[in-house]
Parts: structure tokens; sequence; C-alpha cells
């Protein structure tokens, strides 16, 4: 049924093309992307103003109301009716900072802090959880994957236990590219499958064990991310499907723990990335008290459109997250989280592609501007959005996301996220070479980016998604030079109060980046076909029952 009605669309479009003669791309002199207007909105979104763009506050209010004026403005419609919102229903925990973590050994008693030593937080919608004696098994790397036959629970019952999981996978600890996908993290790997699997096993607690290199990134993210109000979609069962306490541990506290039980850490660790793995009690006992505040509250997408011309219901969507993590009034000093690279870059390209959309050829298809809410909860935002999609997802042609754009200056390349995954590759391909860059996969697929911003929302539902981030190849100052900034902007910055705007940056490499997603829209955006996932990928089958429609 889809052949013939994609048989006679091609034949509708071919007769549309040669009577308007739209372009498949558009020169890029012809672009409406300023630098300057491109510098001005990430100064004005990451200001102090704005108090950091956290969801549900004062900062969230100006954030949505810039970008609705930014959009009406360019004469984008509403993409929600006759609203430019969607609001998705967030519950807020604040877990008070104040209680230790109890492990108690063969050797005795140990208080670890909140923050220094531990994170801890729950999902569930009380205001006092506990835990009294719950039993410790490492668990290796917490994975239940058919696929790879591997399963770390396998005869194992954890009811009522805490499960002590190591991040990433066994492919990035052996470097094996038989094990998994080798060096590339899986989605196995992320610290939010762990805690998934682990409810879906009946834990009652899981600690995650953080080491700088396989989560990607220092502990001062994960106590800068996990303390203060946490986000999470409502729910039907208020949160009980999760287990009672997540939280994560540094690894010199699970050095000490397993030491106690007699245990070596890092043999066990080393062991855990084999399948002659088999769980181990840890002889140990965790005890914690978690008091919350509970506030229910929303947060809005924000969503603009460009509306097509006679495949005006097949759309293309260029997406990205508007939030960041506010205000921490506990800090001395600066207290605001600006988030200035992370993410009023990527909006404020955002805004940009809109405008060279606005004022260009009008497309075939319709153009989406999708600005996301609380993706550093979670990409809650666009989790809402994939649940319940404006445009159905067998219409929606393919998904372009930006988070975090190059203010490092031009690059002789452009790094594509998902890169190798889907038919998308063969568009940027295109793109990259019209302009003599080329495109290069995700130069460290072992921190799992490909799972950490908005597209995976809308791929995991089938839709094909790529992230466009900077290039890693300077122009002027080598591959070198690049990755050493990006590692110390992790390092220092990321998830810090210190990511603020910058006069010095350098835009350049972000607006010719921001030419090749128009590009690739665009180019996409004069077409009747519907790219798809290669064979052999995960999302490859949804996409494919979805097309029957």
């Amino acid at each position: 049924m889809r052949k013939k009605i994609f048989a006679v669309l091609s034949v509708a479009g071919a007769l549309v093309l040669s009577a308007c003669e739209q372009p498949s791309e558009q020169k890029d002199q012809a672009l409406d992307i300023d630098i300057t207007r491109l510098n001005e909105n990430i100064k004005i979104l990451s200001s102090d103003e704005f108090e950091g763009r956290a969801p549900a506050t004062i900062g969230e209010e100006k954030t949505v109301a810039f970008l609705k004026g930014k959009f009406e403005t360019l004469g984008l419609k509403p993409g929600n009716g006759d609203s430019y919102f969607q609001e998705a229903k967030l519950v807020e925990i604040t877990t008070a900072p104040t209680a230790d973590m109890l492990i108690e050994t063969a050797v005795g008693k140990t208080a670890l802090k909140y923050g220094p030593e531990y994170m801890g937080w729950t999902k569930r919608l009380e205001e006092e959880v506990s835990l009294e004696n719950s039993e410790m098994i490492f668990v290796g790397y917490g994975i239940v994957a058919p696929e790879y036959d591997w399963n770390d629970y396998e005869g194992l019952d954890v009811k009522g236990k805490t499960v002590v999981i190591l991040v990433n996978d066994p492919g990035y600890a052996t470097q094996n590219p038989e094990l998994f996908t080798g060096n590339a993290m899986t989605y196995y790997g992320r610290w939010t499958y762990k805690f998934e699997e682990a409810a879906r096993q009946g834990a009652a607690g899981a600690i995650v064990i953080h080491e700088t290199l396989p989560a990607a990134y220092p502990w001062a993210v994960v106590e800068g991310s996990w303390s203060g109000p946490q986000f999470s979609l409502e729910s039907a069962d208020g949160g009980a499907s999760r287990v009672k306490v997540e939280s994560w541990i540094q690894g010199a506290q699970a050095d000490k723990i397993f030491a106690a039980a007699g245990l070596d850490y890092k043999a066990l660790s080393d062991l855990a990335a084999t399948r002659a793995f088999k769980a181990v009690d840890l002889k140990a006992k965790m005890s914690i008290t978690l008091n919350s505040s509970i506030k229910h509250s929303a947060s809005k997408n924000v969503v603009a459109v460009l509306p097509g011309t006679d495949l005006a219901d097949e759309y293309i969507i260029h997406m990205a997250h508007w939030d960041h993590l506010g205000k921490d009034e506990s800090l001395e000093g600066d207290q605001i989280y600006n988030g200035a690279s992370d993410n009023a870059t990527g909006t404020a390209g955002l805004i940009e592609l809109a405008h060279a959309y606005a004022k260009g050829t009008a497309p075939r298809r319709s153009v989406m501007f999708l600005a996301v809410a609380a993706e550093e909860q979670g990409t809650l935002g666009s989790e809402y959005y994939a649940k319940h999609p404006l445009v159905p997802h067998h219409k929606t042609v393919a998904a372009i996301n930006m988070d975090v754009l190059n203010n490092l200056g031009p690059t002789h390349d452009v790094t594509i996220v998902g890169y190798g995954s889907s038919e998308l590759d063969d568009y940027v391909d295109a793109a990259v070479k019209a302009v003599n860059r080329v495109a290069n996969p995700d130069p460290s697929p072992e921190k799992g980016s490909y799972y950490r911003s908005d597209h995976f929302s809308l791929a995991k539902f089938g839709v094909p998604a790529v992230y466009f981030g900077g290039g890693v190849d300077h122009m002027e100052k080598g591959r070198a030079w690049m990755m050493a900034q990006k590692e110390e902007f992790t390092a220092n910055h990321y998830h810090k109060v210190s990511d603020e705007y910058s006069p010095d940056w350098d835009m350049r490499g972000a607006v010719e980046d921001i030419k090749l997603m128009y590009n690739v829209g665009f180019k996409l955006a004069n077409e009747d076909s519907f790219p798809n996932w290669r064979e052999g990928n995960e999302f490859r089958a949804k996409r494919d029952a979805m097309m029957q429609k």
C-alpha cells in the first residue's frame, strides 16, 4: 500500500518540481545564517537573566517566551494546533543533601558523605524512602542482552538487595571489537539502562561505580547533575516500578568495600568483562534514608513549523534542547549554571536554521523546529514528544539534532554521531563533499554520545536520526589541539558554572556546520523518499513496521 502511495506522490512531486523548478539545495551565500546574530542569541540565552534555563523556573518562562517570539517573527506557524508549546507533565523530586550512605562490612561501618563520596536519589513519589541492611551484590556490568549472549543476572535473585554495577560495557573494557561493539558504547553501557535493568530484576537499590574514563566525565559532573531538583515524566504508578534508591559511588569507595570482603576490585572488574563472570556477594550491607520534597510541575517543548507545499503532511525535524541546570543556591560565589556551550549554542543554532528556511525557497515537505525541554534531566522533553508525537512517526522523514556547537573555529571535518547507522549518511556525505569537507563518525564512541541526546528518543521509536557534532580537525591548529580543547572543556567546564559565553569564541565553524544541517534537511524536504536504518541496525524493524501503514 505504501509503495502505491509513493508512486502517486512521485508523479505529483515531479509535476510540481517541473512547474516550480524548486531546487534540492540552496547555495550557501543565499542562506540567512548570521554569525553576529548567532553570537548575540547565545549571549542572551546564557545570560544570568535566564538563570540557567532550568525546567519549571522563571528561567524556563523567559527561554520559551524568547523562542516563541523568534519563531513568530519569522512567520513560522505554531506546531501544536494554535500553540507553539507542547506541555510535558513533570515530577520534581528534591532530595535533602544530608543523608549518609552507611556501608557495613566485616571491618566495620563506613558513612559515605552525600556529594564528595556518593550521590543518591529516588524516582519514587515518596517523601521518605529507606533501605535497611540491604545485602550488596556485585553484578558486573548489570547487563541482560540476548543478542550478545550476555546475562549478568542469570540465576540470580536480587529482590530486596542492592546491586553494584560497573559503568559502560564489556566491549569498552576489553577493546575487543568482537565483544558488544568494542570501544563504542552500546545502550547497555549507559547508566540509564543500568537502573532500568536493576528495577526489572526486582532490586531494592542500585549503585553505579564511577570511573572517569568509562563514564566519560569526572565525578564533579555526577555531583553537579544529580544534586538539587531532579525531574521525571509523570507516570501512572508514581515511580513504583523503579528501585527505591538509585546512586553512584566513586571507584575509590568501591575498592574499599571490595577489600573489606577480601576481594580485589580491579581483578573482579576485569573478570566482569568476560563470560566467565558470575555475580559476587560483597558480604556488605547498605542502609540509607532519603528525605525528599515532591513538586508537580510542567515544562514546555517549543514547536514551530514551516509548512511544505505538495508534501506538507510529511516532516523533517530539526531539534535542540533549550534547558540547562539552573541555579544552585548552596554554592558560594557563582550559583548559575549558564550552559552557554551546552546548549545555548544549539538553541541559537536552531533559530539560525529557522531563519534560513523562513527566508529561503519553500520546501515540499514541512519542516519542524523542535526546541525540547529537560534534556539535562534525562532527555525528558524529547521522550515526551516521542511518546506523544505531534506528527505521526511514519510521517516523520528524519530528525536532525544539534547539542553543543563548535566554538573553536573552522574544521576540515564534521562529526556525525550515529554515522553508519542509517541512510541519512548518504545525504550527509553529499552535503560535505559539496563544500570540500568530510564527515566522520564520533571520535569518542566509548562516551555513548548517541544515547545521551534528544535524537535518541526518536530513534527508539524507529525514526532515522543523526546528531551533528563539531569537527575535530581544526583548519589552522590541527586535530591534536582541537581534541585537547574538547577534553579541557569536559574536565573543567561541562555541567559546571564556568560554562559561560565568551566573546573570544570563534563561531565560524558553527556557522559552517549549521549550513550543512540546512542542506541535508532541505534536500530531504524536497524528496519523496523515506531514508531507513541500515540492515542489522537495532531500529530497522520498527521503521519497517511503521512504514507499512
